[in-house]
């Protein structure tokens, strides 16, 4: 076995995936992090005190990564941003002067945080340090009580979104929440469903999950939102990255290139729904639309059965 094949192995087994993302993106998302958890040091300082602050500043560390890294993606969205902290919160408080023990009140108050975050669709990974501090963040912490959610936590989470807002606000390519980079283009996207953000996996089980797992040169369009047009080609297999009902995956069929460029001018490219949504509809839109509908490019793989995506979405 060659050293290549070795580390291939290794690679593949701890998960280190291909990332084409720029530079300028990486430093962006750098600077955002920096202005965000700036702005919200500065309000924990203010009600806590640097000792009592130090937990607290941790949770929202970990959301400013999701908000600036991958600001489309369903964990790093508004209602989640917002519900994952404060629910967490308000478990947390509850877990720590219902139990005197601080062991078992920090495991309790991070499950039921977990598990009301799934209930109420607001998952967001950072909740659980939020519950976690409420517990054992000291005195400072526990002296507030209640007034936790609402003082720092509720106030960070505001001042933390507000400048999600704004910072990602002149790159059109990561404008925040997800919802808004998409009502930048007044086109009408592919005449399928509406994408949203994030990505999600298709049903277990379905003919969908056999599309695979998106090829390397999309890999950097799951941080990004889009693809750029001239990633685009004919022949490729294309998702929008939506939820449930909405998810589709579309192929390119032809093009009807012109030679132009611009908005409005681009090449038109003909398109097929072989999965999700919709499937078997065909239509017609400008490169530069179905740039920005798709989130990712995906590989065709064979299902169960000896059949491939395509023969399967043609029944």
């Amino acid at each position: 076995m060659s050293a290549a094949t070795v580390f291939d192995a290794l690679r593949r087994f701890a998960g280190i995936g291909a990332n084409n993302t720029g530079h300028m993106e990486k430093w962006v998302a750098g600077a955002g992090g920096l202005t965000g958890i700036l702005g919200v040091m500065l309000i924990s300082q203010a009600y806590l005190g640097l000792s009592g602050s130090a937990g607290l500043v941790a949770s929202m560390g970990a959301s400013a990564v999701l908000l600036f890294a991958v600001p489309h993606g369903p964990l790093s969205q508004p209602w989640a941003v917002f519900g994952g902290h404060l629910v967490s919160a308000t478990i947390g408080v509850a877990c720590a002067r219902l139990n005197a023990d601080p062991v078992i009140a920090s495991a309790l108050a991070v499950a039921l945080a977990i598990s009301a975050m799934y209930y109420l669709r607001c998952i967001h990974p950072p909740g659980g340090a939020t519950a976690l501090t409420a517990v054992a963040g000291g005195n400072a912490v526990h002296a507030l009580g209640f007034h936790y959610v609402l003082t720092p936590v509720l106030l960070n989470v505001l001042v933390i979104l507000l400048i999600a807002l704004l910072f990602n606000l002149p790159f059109a390519w990561r404008r925040y929440p997800a919802v808004w980079a998409r009502k930048q283009h007044s086109p009408a996207a592919p005449a399928v469903s509406n994408p949203r953000a994030g990505i999600m996996d298709p049903p277990p089980g379905s003919a969908e999950e056999n599309l695979g797992t998106a090829c390397n040169p999309g890999l950097r369009n799951a941080e990004t939102g889009t693809l750029h047009p001239a990633d685009i080609r004919i022949g490729g297999y294309y998702c929008n990255g939506a939820f449930g009902p909405d998810w589709q995956v579309c192929q390119l069929i032809d093009s009807a290139d012109s030679g132009t460029t611009g908005p409005g001018k681009a090449a038109k490219v003909s398109y097929k729904v072989v999965a999700g949504n919709e499937r078997g509809q065909t239509g017609t839109v400008f490169r530069e639309i179905f740039a920005d509908w798709a989130r990712y490019e995906v590989c065709l793989n064979e299902i169960p059965g000896g059949k491939s995506l395509r023969h399967a979405a043609a029944q």
